[in-house]
């Protein structure tokens, strides 16, 4: 068994079947009990880099100049920017790890539900192997999989008679949605970068700066087309993992680019 099995599947299984055997038996309750336990544990982690950005939009105009005043020199611009954020306190690098740790989870997941409640008719077998001994089931064990309308072991899609493609179901575009607020959420800090990107000469900054613009668009397109081949358990992880995101979001800064698509409804409303 290898050291990732052991350090991130076998607790993962461990956890999931310990709210499957709490929450009356329902896999989907315990996908939505883990992850909020899981969103917990994380979040204090991400404080720091939530702390950090806000700082960066706070003196965004500071640094813009300092990017300015060094354009055609990087060295000496990514010495004098480092200087500043040492200056006010802000470090760019804090939270990086516990974001990189919610992807690792979220491979480890998939690898529980691809490799444990993959419905090849070995579930439970599969299962036992992972699990320590108090929670394992007896050999004529049935999981529940059904939540809602969907078998979280199967992918999220609505199939539609005579059409010749299958399209992603409600999950998934719950999960792409909440990910476009998200992005929107950032637009303010992204177009900044882009409009400073393209006032300097090197072609490597409007890359960077286009491929951030781009992945506002992309990551959820992503979502919808790459999740219609996942588990919808791991759709309804995602789903949940991008609202608590959100809600960070805007507990750290606000509604940012959000805030006119507000007003507009206020003003409708009014």
């Amino acid at each position: 068994m290898d050291i990732f099995t052991v350090l991130l599947v076998q607790p993962l299984t461990n956890g999931l079947i310990v709210f499957y055997k709490v929450l009356f038996g329902n896999m989907g309750l315990a996908i939505i009990g883990f992850t909020v336990l899981l969103r917990i544990i994380l979040n204090p982690l991400t404080k720091p880099y939530m702390q950090s950005m806000k700082k960066m939009r706070e003196y965004a105009k500071e640094i813009n100049k300092i990017k300015k005043r060094h354009a055609n020199d990087k060295q000496k611009q990514a010495t004098a920017t480092a200087d500043f954020y040492k200056q006010k306190g802000i470090n760019p690098a804090a939270g990086c790890l516990p974001y990189l740790l919610q992807i690792v989870v979220l491979i480890a997941l998939f690898n529980v539900f691809n490799r444990v409640l993959s419905g090849d008719g070995e579930v439970i077998n599969n299962i036992n192997t992972l699990l320590i001994e108090p929670l394992r089931f007896s050999g004529d064990a049935v999981l529940n999989t059904k939540f809602l309308f969907l078998d979280v072991t199967k992918p999220d899609i609505i199939t539609i008679p005579g059409f010749p493609i299958s399209l992603p179901g409600p999950v998934l575009f719950l999960a792409a949605f909440v990910q476009v607020l998200s992005a929107k959420i950032m637009t303010p800090y992204v177009e900044g970068e882009q409009k400073l990107a393209q006032k300097t000469p090197q072609g490597s900054d409007d890359f960077s700066a286009a491929f951030q613009k781009s992945s506002l668009i992309t990551f959820p397109i992503f979502t919808l087309l790459i999740g219609m081949s996942f588990p919808s358990g791991l759709a309804i992880y995602w789903f949940l993992f991008s609202l608590f995101q959100v809600v960070s979001q805007y507990r750290s800064s606000g509604w940012g680019g959000l805030t006119p698509w507000i007003k507009k409804v206020k003003m409708l409303k009014s």
